[in-house]
């Protein structure tokens, strides 16, 4: 499997400087795969209808070249193959692009896709903007108890994908985030962690890499919008000894940190 890191969305702010919205393109025997999709083509036109005023406040940069449809024609591929996005949540800058890919099945948790449907909390009706699932893709959820993978209990291995992806349920930014596990065969595993945790300095090795103002702002925001904090916690831990643990190797990225994301990008997929 060949895997292709894209930024498809930019934030910037005083406080917490650039974010990214890092979206994996998966090349597979089935098509291309999406970890999540960012921002897409109808955002950019359209941002206040789409996405909402919240994404002004957090310093959204709209650009039509960050989409993950011009980012994979940029690298030579074929945005009609993508046939596949794994969604870690579906907040407003993690699914923004589903609608560019009317082929592709959308495949969630239950937990998240019945909070999305019923938007029941003030953070809920901000988080999840409708007019982004419309019209409405192919979704299918996944519940119940799951298999084990890396040390997580209660995984979807997608079977689609030979099992190779897998959503590992990890709520608490929102009530059915997950995280998404890809095989790369012998170069380890990929867990894309959404937005379990936003600086690296959460899942390092204590001491390591100082969290800074950035870090701290991070922190700050990551606890206000969560909807569990005792979660969201626990879910830095379990990735943290994730992260640092010797085999098998383990790259623990979240969403939105640039110094990941550039590292990552960095290395041939």
């Amino acid at each position: 499997m060949r895997v292709h890191h894209l930024n498809c969305g930019t934030f910037t702010s005083a406080l917490m400087g650039r974010l990214v919205c890092h979206v994996l393109a998966c090349e597979t025997d089935t098509g291309i795969v999406l970890v999540d999709s960012g921002f897409g083509l109808a955002d950019v036109a359209d941002p206040t209808h789409r996405v909402g005023r919240y994404a002004k406040l957090t310093g959204a940069r709209f650009r039509e070249s960050e989409t993950a449809v011009r980012r994979l024609e940029t690298l030579g591929l074929d945005p009609s193959d993508v046939t596949h996005i794994v969604a870690t949540h579906l907040d407003f800058d993690h699914i923004g692009g589903v609608a560019d890919f009317p082929n592709a099945t959308l495949h969630t948790t239950a937990a998240e896709h019945a909070a999305s449907e019923g938007r029941s909390t003030f953070r809920e009706r901000v988080r999840y903007r409708p007019a982004q699932l419309s019209p409405a893709p192919a979704v299918r959820t996944y519940s119940g108890p799951g298999e084990s993978v890396l040390g997580f209990s209660g995984t979807h291995p997608i079977d689609e994908l030979g099992g190779r992806i897998v959503l590992v349920p990890m709520p608490g930014h929102t009530r059915g985030h997950a995280a998404v596990a890809v095989d790369t065969g012998n170069r380890g595993w990929l867990l894309h962690a959404g937005d379990a945790f936003y600086h690296r300095s959460t899942v390092a090795a204590p001491g390591q890499v100082p969290p800074g103002t950035e870090g701290r702002a991070l922190r700050v925001m990551e606890e206000l919008i969560a909807v569990d904090r005792s979660k969201i916690r626990d879910n830095h831990r379990r990735l943290r000894e994730l992260n640092n643990q010797a085999a098998p190797r383990v790259r623990v990225f979240s969403a939105h940190d640039p110094t990941l994301f550039d590292e990552l990008a960095g290395e041939r997929g």
